[in-house]
């Protein structure tokens, strides 16, 4: 099994290529689970529900006018339904990527007096992810 470094991970959001200006990917899958126990059993049974998931995106903030984080995430906060995107291995043939419609929930700035600003989003799955490879 091959061991891969982050520091390639390519992401985007709405068409746009947001991976410069991060530094940190949560790219979370989770399913609802049903208890299904019935009378007689020594031990809870459940049955699987629907799919769901959340991604959370961090990085340097950068003011740069037309791709910067603040630029790219304000005008999606609370928005309609955009495409994300997330390559775990980088961009090439042959490499995983996944795709899923998103919400934009959150979008928070971060600014402490002795460091960096920094930004995170928070993006909530909307239908289900397509997990392909890259051609």
């Amino acid at each position: 099994m091959a061991k891969i470094h982050g520091k390639g991970v390519v992401i985007t959001i709405d068409g746009d290529d947001i991976s410069t200006y991060c530094n940190n990917v949560a790219f979370n899958r989770n399913a609802d689970s049903h208890d299904v126990t019935t009378f007689g059993k020594n031990s809870k049974v459940y049955a699987s529900g629907l799919k769901d998931g959340e991604a959370t995106v961090e990085g340097i903030y950068d003011s740069t006018a037309l791709t910067g984080p603040g630029v790219v995430f304000r005008p999606l906060v609370g928005g309609a339904e955009v495409p994300f995107t997330y390559k775990p291995e980088g961009t090439g043939t042959g490499k995983p990527l996944a795709t899923v419609d998103v919400i934009v929930t959150a979008y928070e700035e971060t600014a402490p007096v002795a460091d960096m600003i920094t930004f995170s989003a928070t993006l909530q799955f909307s239908d289900d992810i397509a997990d392909t490879v890259q051609v």
